[in-house]
């Protein structure tokens, strides 16, 4: 799901009938655009008060890059051990596009102001050989690496949230339900425009017809995300969170919707059924706010408010 307009970027695709070669073009070109310096006029510029670097997550097999924010020097909180920071998992929106670095805005402010570590996963982004599962378990398995090594990490894994935009709110959700099952302590989800039906449904909600055509995010990339999510004969209920069996006991949970998004009744049917389920969440609708917001702090001013929002909600979870 694309996110980002303008600032010299790759010409629109023709989206239903673009290939494989012409995706990895067109991902290339527009990853290129969201890591550039001139697109922080859009995505934003990152806090002062927070050291952004990349490094490695080595797990069984294989390396994911992830893009870590934390306090700068001096900048810890009172007294509070580097050993101490609690733990933000991020995962970006996109899909089938994306980086890290198009959320510098808001994990940077996260990691200068709660403070705390922010681990935002350079997952792998889909195309016809790569499902959305891939993306899934880079997500998952990320966290699970980090809480498994928080002393070299440098945070207390009894302090731990996620936090997903878009298709990473899916990523999060998944993981989120993976935690409660395996026994990892989190205390925390923060969802922002998610993602959550990848099912045959995913497009029969109303704010699809009500928002087919936006900015940032139309129906024909939608169905594009969709062709690449599963594969022929793979079940969409499995990497659906709006349709999971149980969503009892899962951690607190801040679903973000802005109500001019195609997939803002993804995000209210989750935080209806989470509630439903005894779950507690806190549905927060932004009134004429389009899909990716958080993502575009520099043209979207409701992303402040938002980005203030979160750091409340975990703040009250994380630092207790």
């Amino acid at each position: 799901m694309s996110e980002i307009s303008a600032v010299q970027r790759p010409p629109e695709p023709d989206w239903p009938a673009m290939t494989a070669e012409e995706l990895a073009v067109y991902r290339e070109a527009e990853n290129r655009v969201r890591a550039s310096r001139a697109a922080r006029t859009i995505t934003g510029n990152p806090d002062p008060g927070a050291e952004i670097r990349w490094q490695q997550a080595v797990l069984a097999g294989r390396e994911i890059p992830v893009r870590v924010y934390r306090p700068a020097s001096g900048r810890d909180g009172e007294g509070t051990a580097r050993a101490q920071l609690p733990l933000v998992v991020h995962v970006h929106g996109g899909g089938f596009v994306g980086t890290a670095v198009q959320s510098d805005w808001v994990n940077s402010r996260l990691a200068a102001r709660l403070p705390a570590l922010v681990v935002s996963v350079e997952h792998r982004l889909l195309d016809p050989d790569t499902p959305l599962s891939a993306a899934v378990d880079d997500g998952w398995e990320v966290l699970q690496h980090v809480v498994r090594h928080a002393a070299e990490w440098g945070v207390d894994p009894a302090r731990t949230a996620v936090l997903g935009e878009s298709c990473g709110g899916l990523i999060c959700a998944l993981a989120a339900l993976r935690a409660r099952d395996s026994g990892l302590d989190l205390q925390a989800q923060v969802l922002v425009n998610p993602a959550v039906d990848v099912t045959d449904s995913m497009l029969d909600h109303a704010s699809v017809t009500e928002h087919a055509r936006t900015p940032t995010l139309a129906v024909p990339q939608l169905q594009l995300f969709q062709r690449l999510a599963v594969p022929a004969g793979a079940d969409p209920r499995a990497l659906s969170p709006l349709y999971a069996d149980d969503l009892t006991g899962l951690a607190p949970s801040l679903v973000v919707v802005p109500t001019h998004d195609p997939i803002a009744d993804h995000g209210r049917r989750y935080a209806e059924r989470l509630q439903t389920a005894g779950s507690s969440v806190r549905l927060s609708e932004l009134p004429g706010v389009g899909h990716a917001f958080l993502s575009m702090p520099g043209v979207v001013p409701q992303a402040e408010a938002a980005c203030a929002e979160i750091l409340e909600f975990l703040r009250g979870l994380l630092t207790a």
